[in-house]
């Protein structure tokens, strides 16, 4: 019992424990001392007289029916002494419990103000301190600990941020300077034709570079919650335009695309990033599928959340792999290297997006092969008219 439940709970039962405990010691010596007789005959007094007029045996009697009721009253009173032992015994357990929970309350009330504050402070706001004020005692330590730990935190996030800034321009600049001299060496008359074929390949490492490395960017900019464009954002708007910029691709493919997307999903974040998780979901559709395959993509809306859902067709996937593809650079199979354009970062990408937006990722296998990925959002409140009446019509 003590194991579980709340440290108030445990409080409680432990004072009202203790309380129980010592009433019952203090009962029973009350019982206990109720039950012995302390009688002594008077030093030097002279034996009772027997009445005039009566026997002795007949005094021996009387006296014995007087010492009989006397025990009798004498055990009347330890019984009533007992029950009302008893009695107060069980009130003032019951007052022994509520004060536990009085004194409880008192004491954990610092950490539940501890435990708020730490629950509102995130990436965003990591410059909070808990600043608890009192004596210094346990509770104090434990603010001033915590206050520690954010400190660290916070200056180990500003290093990360700094440290992708100047990545993000440092690798950004060789890049140019590359394509620069490639373009340069392209543009000479009558280049020879290796030189041709070695600048069509440099070219495609570049892109992948770029595309590595603005990959690389939004997963560091969406782990760190580092975005406040937090607006009504309509998940079946950047399904369909993400759809429009691959239909090229989907139709290459000889995919079979069946999208149900309703107006009424709506989520509140990030329009930048929230449109780079659908793209990066229909890509990933794109991508890892079959020639001839078939895509699904859905949206739906029940007010608390809205669930964005695309599944694809292929072979059958352990669920096992599958669970790993939200972290950076997992692919199915052994293989580090993917198909071409592939960064292995993709589902990364979206599970650090919908992280970020609290929010929740589901990667399933299904069982006739292939994949169903849910994104869940929390569903925005405060809508455009129009996307309001969507909502309620829907």
């Amino acid at each position: 019992m003590l194991r579980g439940g709340t440290v108030r709970r445990r409080f409680t039962i432990l004072y009202a424990a203790g309380f129980l405990g010592s009433g019952i010691v203090l009962l029973a010596l009350t019982h206990l001392m109720s039950g012995v007789r302390l009688s002594t005959v008077a030093p030097g007094r002279a034996p009772t007289p027997v009445p005039a007029g009566e026997s002795r045996p007949a005094a021996e009697q009387r006296i014995r029916y007087l010492e009989g009721q006397l025990a009798e009253a004498h055990g009347q009173q330890g019984q009533r002494l007992f029950l009302g032992s008893l009695i107060a015994l069980v009130v003032m357990v019951g007052l022994s419990l509520l004060l536990g929970r009085f004194l409880a309350d008192r004491v954990l009330r610092p950490l539940r103000l501890i435990t708020a504050a730490t629950r509102r402070i995130s990436a965003e706001n990591l410059h909070e301190r808990l600043a608890v004020a009192g004596p210094a005692d346990e509770v104090k330590e434990l603010a001033d600990t915590v206050d520690g730990l954010l400190e660290r935190l916070e200056a180990s996030f500003d290093a990360q941020r700094r440290f992708v800034g100047n990545a993000s321009h440092e690798l950004r600049t060789p890049l140019a300077t590359l394509r620069a001299t490639l373009d340069v060496a392209v543009a000479k008359p009558e280049p020879a034709a290796q030189t041709l074929a070695l600048a069509g390949r440099l070219r495609t490492e570049l892109d992948r570079l770029d595309h590595l490395l603005d990959g690389l960017l939004v997963l560091a900019r969406a782990e760190h919650g580092a975005f406040a464009d937090r607006t009504p954002v309509s998940l079946a708007e950047l399904a369909r335009a993400a759809l429009a910029d691959r239909a090229a691709d989907i139709a290459a493919g000889g995919l079979t695309l069946d999208a149900e997307v309703r107006p009424d999903a709506w989520a509140r974040g990030s329009g930048v990033l929230l449109s780079r998780t659908v793209r990066n979901l229909v890509d990933n559709a794109i991508v890892h599928n079959e020639a001839g395959g078939w895509i699904r993509f859905s949206t739906d809306d029940d007010g608390t959340e809205a669930r964005l859902v695309v599944e694809t067709g292929g072979r059958v996937l352990d669920q096992g792999e599958v669970d790993r593809l939200g972290r950076p650079f997992e692919r199915l199979g052994a293989a580090r290297t993917g198909p071409e354009g592939s960064s292995g970062l993709g589902l990364s990408i979206v599970s650090a997006i919908v992280e970020a937006h609290g929010g929740r990722l589901s990667l399933r296998a299904r069982p006739e092969g292939g994949l169903c990925v849910t994104v869940a959002l929390p569903a925005a409140s405060d809508l455009p008219d129009a996307a309001a009446k969507a909502r309620v019509t829907a």
